[in-house]
């Protein structure tokens, strides 16, 4: 049995490549979205044309990255959403939300700061996890049905 499992939430840290590293050897296929940053706010009008507008301009990325999310998450059997501590990342909550909704398994990991405001989010996880080794270490779990050393 192999995983499918898509690494949502914050950009600002390596925590997507320590959970693959550690993950190496496992059955998983890891997907992203797009964690170019500059290249995630601009992908609108770099492929359709300016927007003298910061809001369309904004809107125009929001929507063409939405196709590479969408699918993302669809095709997810696992769905890791990183609330990190810079920044209030609400896409990540959006992505956690469309999980649930779409009955994927919900792994949160997140730092204790955040538990009351992420309440909610974290009684639709499956896991809250506080590091990227703890996500590994449950992968591993659901695939093998080892723990950790």
């Amino acid at each position: 049995m192999g995983l499918n499992v898509y690494l949502s939430g914050e950009i600002h840290t390596d925590w997507r490549d320590q959970i693959i590293e550690g993950a190496q050897g496992l059955d998983i296929t890891f997907n992203a979205p797009v964690t170019d940053h500059g290249a995630s706010d601009d992908c609108g009008v770099d492929i359709l044309g300016e927007e003298p507008n910061k809001f369309w301009h904004d809107n125009k990325g929001a929507k063409i990255n939405a196709i590479r999310t969408r699918k993302g998450i669809a095709d997810a059997d696992v769905v890791v959403v990183r609330f990190g501590d810079k920044y209030k990342q609400w896409n990540a909550a959006f992505d956690a939300g469309c999980a649930s909704a779409l009955g994927k398994s919900l792994i949160i990991l997140q730092p204790p700061e955040h538990d009351h405001a992420l309440k909610e989010v974290d009684a639709a996880a499956l896991a809250v996890a506080r590091t990227p080794e703890q996500v590994v270490q449950v992968l591993r779990y659901v695939l093998t049905g080892t723990l950790p050393a």
